[in-house]
């Protein structure tokens, strides 16, 4: 099968995350689950080739399925790994880890420090927003910009960060109020748009009034991690 004769149609969040690794990248998907986002970005011919890790067995080997589906088998490799552990530095300049807790992002992020050094990070936090940035801001990243994206009922934040001091500290009230602020000028609702989970469950955004509805999303979850 040659590239050109398939392609695969992403999730909005994952569109918006292919759309933020550049040309010619060297991506590695972390929490890869299906690897629908490195898989498509070859077949658009936007990368070359890439690297789909993840946690768990069966994730990796829906990943091998969707790469032997669409003949990528000898341009995106597989690896068993706690987030970004088996990758060396000078592997990936882009990391993108979609679809986990805040607190597990910082943890991967934590032990690979080389991803400091010149590495495109494409994050999309479940939870935990304001810890990760915080954490960010502490440990030498910038945040370059974010997106705030609808998909389903759900509205999710991506994080564009690159290794880099902040220009202001992620204070999390002035956050709130800063992408309410913004998120209204675009037409979305006027609430904090992120999911945040309590103990039971429920969704709470953070700011003015409402809850985000519950249901399912298009396409799959990130596997890595176990929140």
């Amino acid at each position: 099968m040659r590239n050109n004769e398939k392609t695969i149609p992403l999730t909005p969040r994952l569109r918006a995350a292919a759309d933020w690794v550049p040309s010619g990248a060297r991506l590695c998907d972390v929490g890869t689950d299906h690897a629908f986002l490195p898989a498509a970005l070859v077949l658009e011919g936007r990368i070359p080739s890439a690297i789909a890790s993840d946690i768990r067995h069966g994730p990796l080997e829906r990943a091998q399925a969707t790469l032997a589906r669409y003949g990528l088998t000898d341009r995106v490799q597989t690896r068993l790994c706690p987030g970004l552990e088996a990758i060396q530095p000078g592997e990936a300049d882009a990391v993108s880890i979609c679809g986990m807790g805040g607190e597990m992002i910082l943890h991967i992020l934590e032990a690979a420090p080389w991803t400091r050094e010149g590495v495109r990070l494409i994050l999309q936090p479940q939870r935990s927003q304001p810890e990760l940035r915080r954490w960010l801001w502490d440990h030498g990243y910038r945040i370059e910009a974010e997106k705030v994206i609808c998909e389903g009922p759900r509205w999710y934040t991506l994080l564009l960060a690159e290794g880099g001091a902040q220009t202001m500290p992620p204070d999390p009230l002035a956050e709130r109020t800063a992408v309410g602020a913004a998120a209204g000028a675009r037409g979305i609702p006027a609430f904090f748009a992120r999911e945040e989970r309590s103990p039971a469950g429920a969704a709470e955004p953070f700011g003015a009034g409402g809850r985000t509805p519950r249901g399912s999303v298009g396409g799959e979850p990130s596997s890595d991690g176990l929140d």
